[in-house]
């Protein structure tokens, strides 16, 4: 059996983005492996307090208590937001990463990437360290079978009644569009071949793709690359992080199920009239509610009847146990939480793979979606009055909850990852990588 092995694990993003890995990260570290994980400066504190090796890797972006509301603004906007990321934010670093990420696979067995760890391909074609890379979300394969819909691309959903065959010429198009002049040309200049772009086919492995979702949300297709493992959801809760506080718990076990509220790690920082409209739509229904508002500046100033509490954080696993009907971004993290927990959910995406999780949550009979735009009380408590009083909601949500409670995607990941690991020729393990950045 495979052991031993160091494995860095190259992760960026929100909470929805980094728990995935630290999950794989925990199996692999019972197993007797040595996880690193390889990340922005802003998860030092929370990966030590794991007690995980920690490689910091440029961006290093501030948290998001401490960025201004216009650049949280510019992220999140639906249309721009994507563009905004990458070509403000992730690209312009590539080289430090590049940098980062050459030191930190020094002596590794195997490098595992995120989607959007752009280095990631490029540090494991130079060195030839094995090389597994992942996908969170459905979106991140551009399937033409299983078409995404992107934000800024709302038509979308439209031309998908055309058919595969157009599909496949549409996205093959926008792959060509859509390109990285930055990435191509540290590419040229490390002498690497051209694998194809980096925010499509150049970020999968031509080894390995572990998909980190559940097969009953989205099934594999036949444009998938050929490689693919799709492994259920990677859970991690936090809850060794923070407990429920002790308000909250008094809450919950002092009357019915409530309804929760919430905008993760990402959305929460725009959130506008979010819980506003969300307390007068608990209202309208004469309903209880937690509104889990993230930050300070989400805080709600006027006074609350009972039947609603407002926190700032509590672990999902330990909450959406105890609510009726969750509502959310729609972020892949939030989504497999709450399909997990077995109860119906209303999404409201803001940005990114949001509306296509949204629309993968909708197919499985467990949720509805409303816009962003019309998120106003009327229409957010008639959409909760049908997830509430419809029973094959909840039916399927249960039954969904029960079969995903019985995947266990992390162990399944590390089942695919140690068998990768066994497969490989002894000459490529436990090499010493002696590049030197940039070369």
């Amino acid at each position: 059996m495979t052991s031993g092995k160091r494995i860095v694990l190259n992760a960026f993003g929100s909470y929805g983005d980094v728990h995935p890995y630290m999950a794989i990260a925990f199996e692999l570290r019972q197993r007797g492996h040595n996880p690193v994980i390889a990340t922005s400066e802003l998860y030092r504190e929370k990966m030590l307090a794991s007690n995980f090796e920690f490689v910091p890797v440029s961006p290093h972006i501030p948290p998001p208590q401490v960025q201004d509301t216009e650049m949280m603004e510019k992220v999140m906007h639906p249309r721009s937001g994507s563009s905004f990321l990458l070509h403000e934010m992730l690209f312009p670093y590539l080289r430090d990463a590049y940098r980062d990420l050459l030191q930190a696979v020094t002596g590794a067995d195997l490098l595992l990437t995120h989607p959007i760890s752009f280095a990631g391909p490029l540090v494991a074609q130079k060195t030839g360290i094995p090389w597994i890379s992942t996908v969170l979300a459905p979106a991140s394969l551009f399937s033409a079978y299983d078409p995404p819909r992107p934000p800024f691309w709302p038509w979308m959903r439209h031309f998908s009644i055309l058919g595969p065959r157009f599909m496949s010429w549409f996205l093959n198009r926008a792959k060509t569009i859509y390109k990285s002049d930055t990435y191509e040309q540290f590419r040229l200049e490390l002498g690497l071949p051209d694998r194809g772009n980096p925010l499509f086919e150049g970020s999968h492995s031509p080894d390995l793709v572990l998909a980190l979702f559940s097969e009953l949300f989205a099934q594999p297709q036949p444009d998938w690359p050929p490689n693919t493992q799709a492994t259920g959801f990677a859970f991690y809760d936090g809850r060794n992080e923070v407990e429920m506080p002790g308000e909250l718990v008094a809450f919950l076990d002092n009357g019915p199920p409530p309804i929760i509220f919430t905008l993760g790690t990402s959305a929460v920082w725009v959130a506008r009239d979010f819980y506003r409209e969300s307390i007068a739509a608990a209202q309208l229904l004469k309903r209880r509610a937690v509104l889990l508002i993230g930050d300070e500046r989400n805080k709600i100033t006027e006074p609350l009847p009972p039947e609603i509490i407002v926190v700032d954080y509590a672990p999902f696993e330990s909450l959406l146990a105890k609510g009726c009907v969750m509502i959310h971004h729609g972020g892949v993290g939030t989504t497999s939480q709450a399909l997990r927990a077995g109860i119906p959910t209303l999404i409201v995406p803001f940005a990114f793979d949001q509306p296509d999780n949204a629309a993968h949550a909708e197919r499985l009979g467990t949720s509805r979606t409303l816009p962003r735009s019309k998120y106003k009380r009327d229409n957010v408590a008639r959409e909760l009055d049908k997830l509430l009083n419809i029973p094959q909601y909840a039916a399927k949500a249960k039954s969904v909850g029960e079969q995903l409670r019985n995947e266990q995607g992390a162990a399944r990941a590390c089942d695919a990852i140690e068998e990768f690991l066994e497969q490989l020729p002894p000459e490529t393990t436990k090499r010493e990588l002696t590049y030197a950045a940039g070369n």
